[in-house]
Protein backbone atom coordinates (compact mmCIF):
# COMPACT_ATOMS: atom_id res chain seq x y z
CA UNK A 1 0.00 0.00 0.00
CA UNK A 2 1.18 3.40 -1.29
CA UNK A 3 0.90 6.60 1.33
CA UNK A 4 0.83 9.77 -0.35
CA UNK A 5 1.72 13.17 1.68
CA UNK A 6 1.68 16.61 1.55
CA UNK A 7 4.06 18.79 3.07
CA UNK A 8 4.05 22.50 3.30
CA UNK A 9 6.96 25.09 4.04
CA UNK A 10 5.69 27.61 6.04
CA UNK A 11 7.38 30.79 8.41
CA UNK A 12 7.93 28.60 11.38
CA UNK A 13 5.42 28.39 14.20
CA UNK A 14 7.46 30.57 16.66
CA UNK A 15 8.44 33.66 14.62
CA UNK A 16 6.24 36.61 15.16
CA UNK A 17 4.80 37.43 11.53
CA UNK A 18 5.10 41.04 10.73
CA UNK A 19 3.22 43.04 7.53
CA UNK A 20 5.12 44.20 5.43
CA UNK A 21 4.58 48.13 4.67
CA UNK A 22 2.16 48.36 1.92
CA UNK A 23 0.33 45.95 3.67
CA UNK A 24 0.41 43.59 0.70
CA UNK A 25 1.39 40.48 2.44
CA UNK A 26 3.31 39.37 5.10
CA UNK A 27 7.50 39.70 5.61
CA UNK A 28 9.11 36.29 5.62
CA UNK A 29 12.61 38.12 4.09
CA UNK A 30 15.45 36.34 6.12
CA UNK A 31 12.66 34.97 8.44
CA UNK A 32 13.21 31.00 9.33
CA UNK A 33 10.57 28.50 7.72
CA UNK A 34 10.00 25.18 8.05
CA UNK A 35 7.66 22.24 8.10
CA UNK A 36 4.04 23.07 8.36
CA UNK A 37 3.51 21.77 12.18
CA UNK A 38 -0.16 19.57 10.86
CA UNK A 39 1.88 18.33 8.05
CA UNK A 40 4.88 17.18 9.99
CA UNK A 41 1.99 14.88 12.18
CA UNK A 42 1.34 13.71 9.18
CA UNK A 43 4.19 12.37 7.81
CA UNK A 44 4.82 10.83 11.59
CA UNK A 45 1.42 9.07 10.76
CA UNK A 46 2.71 7.94 7.63
CA UNK A 47 6.13 6.48 8.88
CA UNK A 48 4.26 4.31 12.07
CA UNK A 49 1.73 3.21 9.64
CA UNK A 50 4.93 2.18 8.03
CA UNK A 51 6.45 0.75 10.37
CA UNK A 52 3.54 -1.29 11.80
CA UNK A 53 3.35 -3.09 7.98
CA UNK A 54 0.11 -1.39 7.25
CA UNK A 55 2.33 0.84 4.60
CA UNK A 56 5.04 -0.31 1.83
CA UNK A 57 5.44 3.43 0.66
CA UNK A 58 5.54 6.94 1.23
CA UNK A 59 5.91 9.40 -1.21
CA UNK A 60 5.87 12.97 0.32
CA UNK A 61 4.92 15.75 -2.23
CA UNK A 62 5.54 19.86 -1.75
CA UNK A 63 4.67 22.39 -4.17
CA UNK A 64 6.25 25.85 -4.45
CA UNK A 65 9.50 27.76 -4.65
CA UNK A 66 12.86 25.76 -4.92
CA UNK A 67 13.35 25.89 -0.91
CA UNK A 68 10.66 23.37 -0.72
CA UNK A 69 13.24 21.03 -1.64
CA UNK A 70 14.59 21.82 2.55
CA UNK A 71 11.36 20.81 3.81
CA UNK A 72 11.11 17.57 1.52
CA UNK A 73 14.48 16.44 2.72
CA UNK A 74 13.31 16.96 6.48
CA UNK A 75 10.44 14.66 5.43
CA UNK A 76 12.79 11.67 3.71
CA UNK A 77 14.84 12.23 7.07
CA UNK A 78 11.55 11.58 9.24
CA UNK A 79 11.12 7.97 7.34
CA UNK A 80 9.55 8.63 3.61
CA UNK A 81 10.82 6.77 0.73
CA UNK A 82 10.59 9.19 -1.95
CA UNK A 83 9.76 12.78 -2.92
CA UNK A 84 8.09 14.90 -5.58
CA UNK A 85 8.71 18.64 -5.98
CA UNK A 86 6.08 20.28 -8.12
CA UNK A 87 8.16 23.90 -8.41
CA UNK A 88 6.50 27.40 -9.07
CA UNK A 89 6.73 30.72 -8.16
CA UNK A 90 2.85 31.67 -8.38
CA UNK A 91 0.94 31.60 -5.77
CA UNK A 92 -1.05 28.95 -4.71
CA UNK A 93 -4.64 29.03 -3.15
CA UNK A 94 -6.07 25.83 -2.30
CA UNK A 95 -8.21 24.42 -5.14
CA UNK A 96 -5.36 25.08 -7.25
CA UNK A 97 -3.11 22.75 -4.05
CA UNK A 98 -6.03 20.58 -4.45
CA UNK A 99 -5.72 19.94 -8.34
CA UNK A 100 -2.16 19.69 -8.02
CA UNK A 101 -2.40 17.07 -5.52
CA UNK A 102 -5.01 14.95 -7.79
CA UNK A 103 -2.71 15.36 -10.31
CA UNK A 104 0.45 13.63 -8.48
CA UNK A 105 -2.31 11.04 -7.04
CA UNK A 106 -3.28 10.19 -10.40
CA UNK A 107 0.17 9.86 -11.20
CA UNK A 108 1.22 7.75 -8.30
CA UNK A 109 -2.02 6.07 -7.69
CA UNK A 110 -1.85 6.04 -3.63
CA UNK A 111 -3.67 3.79 -1.19
CA UNK A 112 -4.02 6.75 1.40
CA UNK A 113 -3.27 10.48 0.93
CA UNK A 114 -2.48 12.05 4.32
CA UNK A 115 -2.66 15.69 4.96
CA UNK A 116 -2.01 18.60 7.93
CA UNK A 117 -5.48 19.71 8.66
CA UNK A 118 -4.41 22.98 7.67
CA UNK A 119 -1.65 25.46 7.24
CA UNK A 120 -0.49 27.83 9.68
CA UNK A 121 -0.30 30.09 7.32
CA UNK A 122 -3.53 30.82 5.68
CA UNK A 123 -5.47 28.46 8.45
CA UNK A 124 -7.33 27.89 5.07
CA UNK A 125 -8.20 24.01 6.08
CA UNK A 126 -10.05 23.26 2.40
CA UNK A 127 -7.21 21.70 0.47
CA UNK A 128 -7.98 18.14 1.88
CA UNK A 129 -11.74 18.17 1.93
CA UNK A 130 -11.34 19.78 -2.15
CA UNK A 131 -8.71 16.60 -2.85
CA UNK A 132 -11.25 14.28 -1.95
CA UNK A 133 -13.68 15.76 -4.09
CA UNK A 134 -11.91 16.00 -6.94
CA UNK A 135 -10.78 12.21 -6.33
CA UNK A 136 -14.20 11.02 -5.33
CA UNK A 137 -12.56 9.77 -2.16
CA UNK A 138 -14.25 9.03 1.25
CA UNK A 139 -12.43 11.43 3.62
CA UNK A 140 -11.75 11.64 7.38
CA UNK A 141 -10.69 15.13 8.08
CA UNK A 142 -9.50 16.15 11.83
CA UNK A 143 -8.43 12.54 12.58
CA UNK A 144 -6.93 11.87 16.05
CA UNK A 145 -6.07 7.62 15.22
CA UNK A 146 -6.10 6.25 12.18
CA UNK A 147 -6.44 2.13 11.95
CA UNK A 148 -5.78 0.97 8.71
CA UNK A 149 -6.45 -2.38 6.94
CA UNK A 150 -6.30 -4.01 3.89
CA UNK A 151 -9.42 -2.03 2.45
CA UNK A 152 -10.20 0.28 5.12
CA UNK A 153 -9.59 3.23 7.24
CA UNK A 154 -11.29 3.76 10.63
CA UNK A 155 -10.80 7.44 11.78
CA UNK A 156 -11.90 8.94 15.25
CA UNK A 157 -12.06 12.37 14.33
CA UNK A 158 -12.35 15.86 16.60
CA UNK A 159 -15.87 17.64 16.47
CA UNK A 160 -16.93 20.41 18.24
CA UNK A 161 -18.75 17.70 20.80
CA UNK A 162 -16.19 15.11 21.08
CA UNK A 163 -14.70 12.73 19.12
CA UNK A 164 -16.45 10.86 15.98
CA UNK A 165 -15.66 7.68 14.24
CA UNK A 166 -15.74 7.09 10.54
CA UNK A 167 -14.75 4.05 8.85
CA UNK A 168 -13.70 4.96 5.30
CA UNK A 169 -13.29 2.30 1.81
CA UNK A 170 -9.69 2.70 0.24
CA UNK A 171 -8.82 4.68 -1.18
CA UNK A 172 -9.05 7.75 1.06
CA UNK A 173 -8.02 10.96 2.55
CA UNK A 174 -7.05 11.90 5.81
CA UNK A 175 -6.43 14.88 7.90
CA UNK A 176 -4.16 14.62 10.62
CA UNK A 177 -4.91 16.77 13.94
CA UNK A 178 -3.10 17.75 16.66
CA UNK A 179 -3.62 14.92 18.63
CA UNK A 180 -3.17 12.02 16.08
CA UNK A 181 0.66 11.97 17.31
CA UNK A 182 3.68 13.34 18.05
CA UNK A 183 6.32 13.40 15.48
CA UNK A 184 10.11 12.07 16.23
CA UNK A 185 13.36 13.86 16.50
CA UNK A 186 15.07 13.61 13.56
CA UNK A 187 18.61 12.48 13.81
CA UNK A 188 21.65 13.62 11.72
CA UNK A 189 22.38 9.90 10.34
CA UNK A 190 18.86 10.49 8.59
CA UNK A 191 19.35 13.83 7.75
CA UNK A 192 22.62 12.59 5.67
CA UNK A 193 20.51 9.56 4.83
CA UNK A 194 18.07 11.64 3.31
CA UNK A 195 19.95 13.42 0.86
CA UNK A 196 20.17 10.33 -1.24
CA UNK A 197 16.76 9.58 -1.58
CA UNK A 198 15.11 10.20 -5.45
CA UNK A 199 13.22 13.72 -5.43
CA UNK A 200 11.92 14.47 -8.80
CA UNK A 201 10.93 17.74 -10.31
CA UNK A 202 7.85 18.38 -11.90
CA UNK A 203 6.15 22.00 -13.04
CA UNK A 204 2.13 22.39 -13.13
CA UNK A 205 2.17 22.42 -17.03
CA UNK A 206 4.02 19.34 -16.71
CA UNK A 207 0.50 18.33 -14.84
CA UNK A 208 -1.44 20.10 -16.89
CA UNK A 209 -3.13 22.13 -14.15
CA UNK A 210 -4.13 26.37 -14.08
CA UNK A 211 -2.80 27.43 -10.82
CA UNK A 212 -4.33 30.91 -11.67
CA UNK A 213 -5.48 32.35 -8.63
CA UNK A 214 -9.14 32.55 -7.88
CA UNK A 215 -8.87 35.20 -4.92
CA UNK A 216 -7.18 38.41 -4.73
CA UNK A 217 -6.00 39.58 -1.16
CA UNK A 218 -6.65 43.61 -0.73
CA UNK A 219 -4.95 44.39 1.98
CA UNK A 220 -2.96 42.56 5.07
CA UNK A 221 -2.89 44.53 8.21
CA UNK A 222 -1.82 43.69 12.13
CA UNK A 223 -4.35 42.97 14.61
CA UNK A 224 -5.77 46.10 16.62
CA UNK A 225 -3.71 46.43 19.65
CA UNK A 226 -6.13 45.45 22.98
CA UNK A 227 -6.29 48.71 25.31
CA UNK A 228 -5.18 48.23 28.71
CA UNK A 229 -7.57 46.58 31.49
CA UNK A 230 -8.74 48.36 35.10
CA UNK A 231 -9.25 47.35 38.35
CA UNK A 232 -12.82 47.89 39.90
CA UNK A 233 -13.02 48.04 43.42
CA UNK A 234 -15.54 44.95 44.31
CA UNK A 235 -18.52 43.27 42.40
CA UNK A 236 -21.04 46.01 41.98
CA UNK A 237 -18.80 48.36 40.19
CA UNK A 238 -17.72 45.58 37.89
CA UNK A 239 -21.60 44.60 37.08
CA UNK A 240 -21.44 48.84 36.85
CA UNK A 241 -19.30 48.77 34.22
CA UNK A 242 -20.31 45.51 32.13
CA UNK A 243 -23.98 47.06 31.79
CA UNK A 244 -23.27 50.68 31.38
CA UNK A 245 -19.79 50.93 29.09
CA UNK A 246 -19.09 47.34 27.74
CA UNK A 247 -23.01 47.12 27.53
CA UNK A 248 -22.80 43.23 27.60
CA UNK A 249 -25.37 42.97 30.78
Amino acid sequence: MKALVAVKRVVDYNVKVRVKADGSDVDIANVKMSMNPFDEIAVEEAVRLKEAGKVSEIVVVSLGVKQCEETLRTALAMGADRAVHVETDAELQPLAVAKLLKAVADKEQPSLAILGKQAIDDDANQTGQMLAALLGWGQGTFASKVELNAETATVTREVDGGLETVKLALPAVITSDLRLNEPRYVKLPNIMAAKKKPLDKLTPADLGVDIAPRLKTLKVAEPAKRSAGIKVANAAELVAKLKNEAKVL
